[in-house]
């Protein structure tokens, strides 16, 4: 696909200027008078706006505007943008795949729910953000290695606690569902006498509901499954990278435990790695799983954690310095969720609500938009009665319509040939309004593969549809103007493109009819 406008623009700065196209910022300015993009380069450099704007010609801009106190604003031509829209039926699902000269490698790992009980809404974040991003990166060019780390060393509390409940001597997580998971596999458990053995056999069965509901329900699937039992453990990967730090001397001895010099490596303290008993911390076992990930050669590893392990980052990164990755690691804290209207979904005081539950009741759609709203370091709520009105008010129904709408045109029309030919037709307000739109999915697609906002898309789409539906209501498109309804309809179908691969990114279907 050829470049972006904003990298368009922004490589015309550079020309002007001499500066790194890193350091050259072009945004849409709110006051859509202010031009289509704006840039504050003067300002930055403490140049004269005005002697930049004059080195600062395209085809694909109708002017350039100097405000003060040193903003310098772009209009794009109208030749230019209908132009786009011929780009936009050209690449069709392409559309908004960027390119790039070498493609990286990139593993993102996300849910890595401990095997415990089928996912929570809470587990739900990281579930649908995940998968997002992850598509969100193939469409920037990466190689992507979705992952899913299974909690399930047979020395960890939790699994011996599972353990305790699986043999009748603890209540920890007995909930409806693992009460019945115990009853069908009561027979099975019967074998057993040791806690951890128990409770890992038990986890690896409730991680078959888990992945079933994953790749059945929710129509996601990994790449990769990393069992901590069988992949760390037992290919000696902890006592590896023990003896690796001790050999480094990132180690120490102190009452009785082994303790990690993280202090030294940008964390606020040093962390336990080797209790008093003997038994590893889980972060060893994380050293060892990421020193793994390291080892695999990624270009960038991306971790995706609950609220709850946001202690755990300091230590993480500072063992990618130990361990001297060459990469990129990025770790994302997502927030709490809530529910507005829960007592829909349990009658029960105090029963964990499903990731199913939720699923069930408002459906998968409205499901993975309502999760992907908000930015992840903000709390977020669902609200049910709304997930499952519709009408307009739905952000999910009113985006799904738009391109019903779209498909009910297409279907009127099939007696009209679409023209780009006639694209130069093309003049009204709303038209061109919406052509500007369209072609701000690259720059979407570009921006969260960066930054991992992945409520943009979201955003994005709402957006289009407004502005579809007002073109709608202006600009009639199956009219007695042959000629004018063919480059509308060029525009529609152009438009029924861009919804389609926005709503793909999301995961979210594209329905004909509503």
């Amino acid at each position: 696909m050829k470049n972006m406008v904003r990298q368009e623009i922004i490589k015309l700065i550079q020309k002007a200027t001499g500066e790194k196209p890193e350091k050259i910022k072009v945004e849409h300015p709110e006051d859509a008078s202010h031009g289509d993009y704006s840039t504050n380069i003067a300002l930055q450099l403490k140049k004269n706006p005005a002697g930049i704007a004059k080195k600062l010609k395209s085809d694909l801009l109708e002017k350039i505007e100097v405000k003060k106190p040193g903003f310098i604003n772009f209009f794009l031509s109208d030749d230019f943008l209908q132009k786009q829209v011929k780009e936009i039926l050209k690449w069709k699902e392409k559309y908004g795949q960027l390119r790039t000269e070498k493609a990286q490698k990139i593993n993102i790992e996300s849910i890595s729910a401990n095997p415990t009980g089928p996912l929570h809404i809470g587990n739900g974040r990281n579930t649908f953000v995940g998968d997002v991003i992850a598509n969100i990166l193939e469409k920037a060019g990466y190689q992507v290695t979705r992952e899913y780390f299974i909690n399930d060393a047979k020395n960890s509390g939790q699994i011996k606690e599972l353990g305790k409940t699986a043999l009748g001597k603890g209540t920890t997580y007995l909930t409806p569902y693992l009460r019945g998971k115990l009853k069908a596999k009561e027979k099975e458990l019967k074998k057993f006498n040791k806690e951890e053995e128990a409770g890992y056999w038990l986890a690896q069965e409730i991680q078959k509901d888990i992945k079933h509901f994953l790749e059945n329900k929710l129509k996601i699937k990994f790449d990769r499954w990393v069992s901590e039992e069988n992949d760390i453990y037992r290919k000696n990967g902890v006592k590896k990278i023990f003896g690796w730090l001790k050999k480094k001397s990132l180690v120490y001895e102190k009452d009785g435990a082994w303790w990690l010099k993280t202090s030294e490596y940008g964390a606020e303290r040093d962390w336990v790695i080797v209790r008093e008993t003997g038994e590893p911390t889980y972060l060893l076992s994380d050293i060892a799983y990421h020193k793994d990930k390291f080892d695999r050669g990624f270009n960038k590893v991306i971790d995706i954690w609950g609220a709850d392990h946001q202690a755990h980052v300091s230590k993480i990164k500072a063992a990618a310095k130990m361990l001297d990755f060459r990469g990129d690691l990025d770790i994302l804290i997502l927030q709490l969720v809530s529910l507005r209207g829960k007592e829909k979904l349990s009658k029960r005081k105090g029963k964990i609500i499903t990731l199913e539950d939720l699923v069930n009741e408002i459906g998968l759609d409205a499901t993975r938009f309502f999760y992907l709203q908000k930015s992840l370091d903000t709390h977020m709520e669902i609200d049910i009665t709304l997930a499952k009105q519709q009408s307009e008010k739905n952000p999910v129904y009113y985006i799904q319509y738009a391109h019903a709408r779209i498909c009910s045109i297409l279907k009127k029309a099939q007696s009209i040939k679409v023209d780009p030919q006639q694209l130069k037709l093309l003049k009204h307000p709303s038209e061109l309004k919406l052509i500007k739109q369209l072609i701000k999915l690259p720059e979407v697609v570009e921006d969260t593969a960066k930054d991992y906002q992945a409520q943009r898309l979201p955003q994005y789409a709402t957006d289009l549809a407004t502005i579809f539906h007002q073109f709608y209501r202006d600009c009639r498109v199956i009219s007695g103007n042959k000629d004018l309804a063919g480059a509308r309809l060029a525009l529609v179908l152009a438009t029924k493109t861009v919804f389609k691969n926005t709503l793909d990114l999301m995961g979210i279907t594209v329905p004909e009819k509503m």
